[in-house]
């Protein structure tokens, strides 16, 4: 028999971006059109796959059987996830994607994080 493969460590890194966020999707398929980008709320984020599902984004068909009753046949469409790179915090006064740093608190305590382009507090 052969060897396991042996899967990637997850990252001890912070991600900065977190469910519930506005992001704006930076490539693939689902980016938009020029000077209409695409946003949407993040519903999960999966730190070992380093992936992100998006809101009415990447929509992805499954044909499914009813296995109980009460269950739903049929074609269903749901969001796939997107790699965490081809997604950006959305900044509302830059109005469009931006990178996000981390920053110390007045406190000192705890962590904020900060848009690199405006310099604003992100929520």
């Amino acid at each position: 028999m052969g060897k396991k493969k042996k899967q990637p460590e997850p990252s001890k890194k912070a991600f900065h971006i977190r469910k519930g966020d506005t992001v704006v999707v930076l490539s693939g398929d689902s980016k938009g059109e020029p000077g209409k980008p695409r946003l949407g709320r993040v519903l999960a984020v999966n730190k070992k796959k380093w992936t992100v599902t998006v809101e009415k984004v990447n929509f992805i068909k499954r044909h499914t059987k009813a296995r109980a009753a009460g269950k739903e046949s049929g074609i269903l469409e749901k969001e796939a996830p997107l790699h965490i790179s081809k997604v950006a915090l959305w900044d509302a006064k830059a109005n469009k994607g931006s990178r996000v740093g981390l920053r110390r608190s007045k406190d000192g305590k705890s962590r904020e994080r900060v848009s690199r382009s405006t310099g604003e507090v992100l929520g």
